[in-house]
């Protein structure tokens, strides 16, 4: 691509990002530079830290999940990987964020 942009598949789920449609399973594709794509490979980090705290902190019962930051930075961290995904995705991709009704302005 002539704008330095380059194909990458992303596993949500499990926080992986690949140049490659077939060396695991992917939820969606999108066209990203080197930035952009170093801005999400850090959000999925920020978010698989979260997670981690909110494993250890599973353990205490009294915590309610609304009440709890971990959690609050966790969706928080979610929904800018999702609205990234949606900015630099294919039109499935959009379509199917778009479908989820968790963008802001999109419910």
């Amino acid at each position: 691509m002539a704008d330095g942009k380059k194909t990458y598949y992303i596993d949500v789920g499990r926080g992986e990002i690949s140049q490659s449609a077939t060396a695991s399973s992917w939820n969606f594709k999108v066209d990203a530079n080197d930035e952009e794509i170093t801005m999400l490979r850090e959000e999925f980090d920020q978010n698989y830290s979260t997670d981690w705290q909110n494993f250890f902190r599973a353990h205490v019962p009294y915590v309610q999940y609304h009440y709890d930051r971990e959690n609050d930075a966790q969706d928080q961290s979610l929904l800018r990987i999702y609205e990234m995904i949606h900015k630099l995705g294919d039109q499935e991709a959009k379509s199917h964020i778009e479908s989820m009704g968790i963008l802001p302005g999109n419910k």
